[in-house]
């Protein structure tokens, strides 16, 4: 088979590092009420979860961080080890689409495991993280169902872990 032949492989650090994956989404918040303090401590929070995976070597090989932010709704990052992770420089905008957020990211979060499936690589249950200090100023229903059905004892989709008492998603 020559060069010309090969067919190429779309996803090269899955090859490079067998390991299996944990896949870590964060949903973070940057609305106006996070504006001043919050973000600069949400800002910090990410450095230091860096610096956190980053010294520990299992953790290096098998955590994939990837970052959607709302206010408004963003893909920061698509899921990457923490060694080509950088982590992003928020800034606070406007309202709190949680619903559209979490919408996406469970579809990134899918995609994900595809790519996981497809390569052979075996994975942990994925953790989703989300981090507000509010509540969602879109339709956050069907997000909030979603949430359910996959964060469950049958279904074993993901772990959900919401960070404010406001959260309305556990009253769907």
């Amino acid at each position: 088979m020559s060069h010309d032949d090969q067919i190429p492989f779309d996803h090269p650090e899955l090859v490079i590092n067998p390991e299996p994956r944990c896949a870590c989404l964060l949903l973070l918040d940057t609305s106006g009420s996070m504006s001043g303090r919050p973000i600069a401590e949400l800002n910090a929070g990410l450095v230091t979860l860096k610096d956190e995976l980053m010294a520990d070597a299992m953790a290096v090989q098998r955590v994939e961080i990837g970052v959607i932010t709302f206010g408004p709704v963003r893909v920061q990052s698509d899921f990457q080890s923490p060694d080509a992770w950088t982590p992003p420089q928020l800034q606070a905008g406007s309202d709190t689409p949680m619903g559209a957020a979490i919408e996406q990211g469970l579809e990134m979060l899918d995609a994900r495991k595809q790519v996981y499936r497809h390569s052979g690589i075996t994975y942990y249950r994925p953790w989703i993280f989300l981090i507000t200090d509010g509540a969602p100023t879109d339709n956050w229903r069907n997000s909030a169902f979603l949430i359910h059905q996959g964060d469950n004892e049958e279904r074993k989709s993901f772990s959900f872990f919401g960070s404010a008492s406001k959260v309305l998603i556990w009253r769907y």
